[in-house]
């Protein structure tokens, strides 16, 4: 396992993240207790949740685990405040999450999207009180555009509140629209770039077919708004040439996957998620694995 510094904090973080998202929604706490050791084993030490999985399902797992573990000083604990972002709603978000966790102070705390109903200084002013009293140690945003990141900047640094020092988007071979702006800017800037879903929701797997139907049970099945992003003429064309490599190469589609997302300049970290431990070993497999330069040449116009 690798350990990087997430931007300018002084949080050193796992290569590979943790995402909680299946927690207290596909598995239960007895099952969640298995990937999340296996996790700390293999020397995962970020570990990412939000208040809105499993409306605070998977923060209350998270939190069980490190009080039954007493892992709380060895890992990075991540969540996320969805809209509205109000200051009374952020503020009474931070409260929750450190309830629902089990911890006095949240490592980083994220904006899990941008909310145009809100005025952008009152948000990072909440982010900020939240730091000042001692409750967060860092802030961040997920699901930002490099506009909307840029513009949260230029406030945070004309009004004196604290920064946003990361950001969490999705990052796959189909979804690749960071790679023009945001995560240039994030390396001009030294902001920690955490990003997810890279598998695409399982996608990448090769388990659905074009026109067949969607596996019961699949996280296509329990969120079907994940279909228009990946369900298209080049998702599908993708899929297809990730297959032909894979099949060439004797080697898994998702470890192909896996290896060129891990591989990929300026991504602090890349959360998995996961049902089973075995969902982790797949990605500290992929890791280990080389990227040689033909698969990297032949993956990178697709």
């Amino acid at each position: 396992m690798q350990y990087r510094r997430l931007g300018r904090t002084d949080l050193e973080v796992s290569s590979i993240g943790m995402g909680c998202v299946t927690f207290g929604r596909e598995i239960d706490q007895a099952a969640s207790f298995v990937v999340l050791d296996r996790a700390l084993e293999q020397g995962i030490t970020l570990f990412d949740t939000a208040e809105a999985y499993s409306e605070g399902g998977s923060e209350i797992v998270l939190g069980n685990w490190l009080a039954d573990r007493r892992v709380r000083g060895r890992v990075v604990v991540a969540t996320k405040v969805t809209a509205p972002l109000t200051g009374q709603r952020i503020g009474r978000s931070v409260d929750e999450s450190l309830r629902r966790l089990q911890t006095d102070r949240i490592d980083l705390f994220q904006l899990h999207v941008w909310d145009d109903a809100v005025p952008l200084d009152e948000t990072l002013a909440a982010l900020d009180r939240a730091v000042r009293d001692g409750k967060v140690r860092y802030v961040g945003c997920s699901n930002w555009s490099a506009s909307q990141l840029g513009m949260a900047m230029l406030l945070s640094q004309q009004s004196g509140y604290v920064r946003l020092e990361s950001v969490q988007p999705p990052y796959n071979l189909v979804q690749r629209e960071i790679e023009p702006d945001l995560l240039p800017m994030c390396l001009d800037q030294q902001i920690g770039v955490i990003t997810y879903s890279p598998l695409g929701a399982g996608f990448l797997t090769g388990k659905y077919a074009r026109g067949g139907d969607v596996p019961r049970g699949t996280r296509f099945d329990v969120i079907p708004d994940h279909q228009p992003i990946y369900f298209t003429c080049d998702g599908f064309r993708i899929l297809e040439q990730l297959r032909q490599l894979a099949d060439e190469r004797g080697q898994s589609m998702v470890q192909l996957a896996l290896c060129w997302v891990l591989n990929r300049p300026g991504v602090t970290s890349v959360l998995i998620g996961g049902r089973k431990p075995e969902h982790v070993d797949q990605a500290i497999a992929a890791q280990q694995t080389p990227l040689d330069v033909d698969i990297r040449d032949r993956l990178e116009p697709l």
